[in-house]
Formats: C-alpha cells, structure tokens, sequence
C-alpha cells in the first residue's frame, strides 16, 4: 500500500468534518476523490499534506513516497513577467547546475510545453499554466501526486489534455494518482478507482460502478 488511512476523524469546534474513515490506495492505483462541496475533500487533502493535523486516527504514506501536488487553477495576472521555463524553474534550487536544466527541459517535453517556453505565464492559456503547475510539481521526481480540483476551470480540451498526461505518467512511470474533482464523467473516463466522501464517511470502490452525479 502507498497510502492507508485509519479510523481518521477531524473536527473544527464543534462540527465534525469526518469521523472514522478508513480507506487505502495502491501504488499505481488512479483514484478520484469526489463528493459535493463542504463534506471534508479539500481538509482530508491538507492532513494528507500535514498542513492540518487530524482531531484522532492516523494515516501512513509507503516509505518510499514521494508526494507532488498540482493545486486548483490559479488566475495569473496577465503581466505576470516570468517565462513559462522560469515558472517551471521556480521550484528548483537557484543555482542552475547542467543537471537541473535538463531535467527542466525534460520536464518542459513531458508536458508538451517546450515550444512555448519562452511565452509569458501571464499570456498562457489556462491548460498552458494547468501543465506549467504539473511540470513544477514533476521536478521533485514525484511517485504520487494529488491533483486539487485541477481541472475546474480549463475547457474541455485542456481538460483532456491534463488527463491524458496524467495518464501516461501513470502507465510510463508508474505513479499514483489522487484526483479531487467534481466531474464525474472526467473521472470515469481516466480513474480507477473512487473514494466518495459525504455525511461524514467515505465510500471506495471502482470508477466503473460509480452511481450517480452530483453537484
């Protein structure tokens, strides 16, 4: 297992978000997180990410994890001044070593951004600065990441487009995906697996017998 989680409670004041959940995640697994809005996804994700520390009950990453994050489409000023390659760049060390640019331009080629590189963030379309944030997230050579909402916000084709790289970083390399969304039919489409957090319990199961939508 890469991730498991035990009798996981959180509770601010008086509200409980959630109490009890237990669930795991297989490395290699594609698993959606969904769930209407205000049952807890976006709080189980920052205990996961040891931003929050839960009420009671535990969680346990694999020892070899290394954990990305692409977080919610961000609207970047449109005179943002940095180049996408500077974006990326941003999250390695500042001393640009021979290894660190290829691994920038590397990561620049996976995410099919290496044509455009020298294009303002500001000027990039919101799928362009969507892969800059996954490219940023990769150079810390990543085997699982959690994709926050990530694609909300992005048309249809840059929705696809995300996906399909999440995809092939799946099947190429192997890494585990997290994937918080709302859109159920995305989440058919490429994941797995889901979790569905709602009346404070979680449901895990396979995408393929998902039920339902919602808002």
């Amino acid at each position: 297992m890469i991730l498991d989680v035990k009798d996981l409670t959180m509770r601010f004041d008086t509200k409980t978000v959630f109490q009890d959940l237990n669930f795991s995640l297989k490395e290699g697994s594609m698993t959606a997180l969904l769930g209407p809005n205000g049952t807890g996804k976006t709080t189980l994700i920052n205990i996961l990410m040891k931003l929050l520390v839960p009420t009671s009950g535990s969680f346990k990453f694999g020892d070899q994890v290394r954990l990305g994050y692409v977080p919610q489409f961000r609207n970047i000023d449109a005179e943002y001044p940095l180049s996408i390659k500077s974006f990326i760049g941003l999250n390695a060390p500042l001393i640009k070593t021979s290894k660190i640019k290829a691994q920038i331009k590397h990561e620049l080629e996976e995410t099919h951004l290496l044509e455009i590189q020298n294009t303002r963030m500001g000027e990039a379309s919101g799928g362009q600065k969507q892969r800059a944030y996954l490219a940023q997230a990769l150079l810390d050579h990543p085997n699982m990441i959690i994709l926050d909402e990530a694609t909300a916000s992005l048309d249809p084709v840059a929705k696809e487009d995300l996906m399909k790289l999440i995809q092939h970083l799946n099947k190429e390399h192997g890494m585990t995906v997290l994937f918080v969304t709302h859109d159920v039919p995305l989440a058919r489409k490429y994941m797995d697996e889901y979790l569905y957090l709602n009346h404070q319990t979680i449901k895990q199961g396979k995408m393929s017998e998902f039920e339902g939508d919602y808002e």
